[in-house]
């Protein structure tokens, strides 16, 4: 067991804790301390039982609401990909595109050649 020095609400305590964890203990540490500080900053100095405890309680609401969150984001993405998997099993989506028949291409190309001729005729009436 390696023991780690922890500061919170400033004070100082010795905690032991498994071989390895004592980056995770320093951390849970910190978030805990720096609720402290708030504690002391609005009431003062408080006993330290009580500012542990409240400290807690405060950390375990902040950590209630992100549950709360993670479960509504949770469920958002579910309805999200069921969304996607159903649009996957539809498969992809058919666009029909209309063929034009070869007749009206003729026709349309007939048309811009006479209008072409006509604005020439135009051209040359309106210089000449």
């Amino acid at each position: 067991m390696a023991e780690v020095e922890i500061h919170i609400g400033g004070r100082v305590f010795e905690v032991a804790c498994q071989e390895g964890e004592q980056h995770f203990l320093q951390s849970a540490a910190k978030m805990l301390d720096d609720e402290a500080q708030v504690l002391a900053a609005q009431i003062g100095r408080i006993p330290e039982a009580r500012m542990l405890l409240m400290a807690g309680l405060m950390l375990a609401d902040k950590t209630a609401g992100l549950e709360d969150r993670l479960r509504e984001t949770e469920a958002q993405l579910a309805a999200k990909q069921a969304e996607v998997d159903a649009l996957q099993a539809a498969g992809p989506e058919q666009v029909q595109v209309a063929v034009i028949p070869r007749e009206v291409t003729d026709t349309l190309a007939e048309l811009a050649a006479r209008a072409e001729s006509l604005a020439a005729e135009v051209e040359e009436k309106a210089a000449g």
